[in-house]
């Protein structure tokens, strides 16, 4: 599943200002809520903190990508955050983590959420994609990135 089916413009942040992943993760749950009053803000931040206990999903080179099943998902959604400043987000590489990628996906697509979990994790593998998002001067353009870089990725 490419990110441009799971993104949208109104799932992206900006320069968005947190001081710890927890603060973090309520955010992010609270903008999926405030966009789809469906999601349960509180079970889904309970949803990303359970994921982080079984292991951190900072995936190296500033990157985090919070994910969870939700049973009452209807479909996979993503939503892109860059942060002002990073924050420490146990990663894999001891570095503090300003690049976040929060998917959340029905509960019973298994094979789906692996699948749109390695599409994201290779696009930020990229140096260059990650160091564009990161030049990005506001959330549209941030957008923007994401999807012109798949684009070329899917093409190319």
């Amino acid at each position: 599943m490419f990110i441009r089916e799971i993104l949208q413009p109104e799932r992206v942040l900006h320069a968005v200002k947190s001081n710890s992943k927890k603060r973090l993760l309520e955010k992010i749950a609270q903008q999926f809520n405030d966009i789809n009053p469906n999601l349960n803000q509180n079970e889904l931040f309970d949803a990303f903190i359970q994921r982080e206990r079984l292991g951190s999903t900072g995936i190296g080179e500033g990157v985090g990508l919070p994910h969870c099943r939700i049973s009452h998902c209807k479909r996979t959604m993503g939503m892109l955050v860059l942060l002002d400043k990073g924050v420490d987000y146990d990663a894999i590489d001891g570095n503090s983590v300003d690049l976040v990628f929060a998917l959340i996906v029905p509960e019973e697509s298994n094979q789906e959420h692996l699948n749109t979990l390695k599409e994201i994790a290779s696009a930020f593998h990229s140096k260059d994609f990650r160091d564009a998002l990161r030049n990005s001067h506001n959330a549209n353009e941030l957008y923007q990135i994401a999807i012109k870089d798949e684009n070329h990725r899917a093409t190319g």
